[in-house]
């Protein structure tokens, strides 16, 4: 929740898992002041230290310029579910998911299979279909 209230203007990022033993969502790792190029590179199944294809929800504050000059500050929730995800693990994140939505009012939220698709144009392009 502080997240949400942050007074920095860079972009910032949080990383959960579930911890499937628990059924629990975890904090992995909190990022400041990074891109999304950058965020890419720090997912799961572009780590070697991981060995499966873990799912991932990402919480991304983005600095987000309008064609007008405007500056706005949405609040990005990202659920990262590469193909080689477990299907049980993929139920359980997709349950978790919309608990997570509703618990901290989250209203831009995306998905992506694919790690190279998560670039600043296709978030761009996401948050275009919101005024």
């Amino acid at each position: 929740s502080k997240f949400r209230f942050r007074k920095e203007t860079n972009n910032a990022a949080i990383l959960m898992k579930i911890d499937m033993v628990k059924q629990l969502v975890i904090l992995e790792e909190e990022y400041e002041d990074i891109s999304l190029d950058d965020l890419r590179n720090e997912l799961p199944e572009r780590q070697p230290r991981y060995p499966s294809y873990p799912c991932t929800f990402i919480v991304y504050s983005y600095k987000y310029v309008h064609a007008d000059g405007r500056v706005s500050y949405p609040l990005c929730f990202i659920f990262s579910s590469p193909m080689g995800c477990k299907p049980e693990q993929q139920m359980m994140y997709a349950g978790s998911k919309n608990q997570l939505v509703q618990a901290a009012e989250l209203t831009k939220v995306f998905e992506t299979r694919n790690a190279d698709d998560l670039t600043e144009e296709w978030l761009k392009n996401q948050l275009a279909f919101f005024r």
